[in-house]
């Protein structure tokens, strides 16, 4: 590895963030899943996961659209919403749904220097009624034109563009974010066979 591309790597691995992720379920897509993961790898999201409760197990993303981004993310796979769930409790302290619903806030409300996972739902229906009841709430994106939808990759991009937004004034990105079992599992999966010397170990 060239230095200028160990410098670049963790450049990258500094600013990975681990409150923040995003939940796609039953997508049926896989470009929409693999422009997701570029949308995510730009804001230093390194979480995705991806719910298929309705249709088989993904194998392979659309690999224009994401460009290659999956191989520099976590991408975790469940087929079952309550083991789903269960991890998402354990790693942050909100969840929510994109979903028009009389309790629903504007993105522009939600308070993304707190740990949250925000889930997407298909092409189709969007978040599942069933998904919805264990979540935390829901929140819109507004839009002042005749068609009030958008594609859920455009969808993912203006929300996590707006946490970027909140985090960055917030300076979460001023320093490493990654727990420190993370961060070096994620050194050895991107090509460092040894940590690097200017890398100080966690306190």
């Amino acid at each position: 590895m060239t230095p200028e591309r160990s410098d670049r790597l963790l450049q990258v691995l500094n600013k990975r963030q681990n409150n923040l992720a995003v939940v796609l379920e039953n997508v049926f897509d896989p470009h929409n899943i693999s422009a997701v993961m570029r949308s995510c790898d730009a804001v230093g999201i390194q979480d995705i996961y991806i719910l298929n409760t309705r249709i088989p197990r993904h194998k392979k993303w659309g690999a224009k659209s994401s460009s290659s981004a999956s191989k520099w993310l976590t991408i975790h796979q469940y087929t079952d919403a309550d083991q789903c769930f269960d991890e998402l409790r354990r790693k942050y302290d909100r969840i929510l749904a994109t979903h028009l619903d009389s309790d629903a806030v504007s993105v522009y409300e939600v308070d993304f220097t707190q740990s949250v996972a925000l889930i997407f739902g298909n092409e189709h229906s969007g978040v599942s009624e069933d998904i919805r009841k264990l979540a935390d709430g829901n929140f819109i994106i507004p839009q002042v034109g005749i068609i009030k939808s958008l594609n859920i990759s455009v969808a993912c991009a203006v929300t996590i563009y707006e946490a970027y937004r909140q985090k960055l004034l917030a300076g979460h990105y001023d320093k490493r974010a990654l727990h420190e079992i993370q961060y070096n599992a994620l050194l050895k999966e991107w090509g460092f066979h040894t940590r690097p010397r200017d890398i100080p170990e966690e306190q």
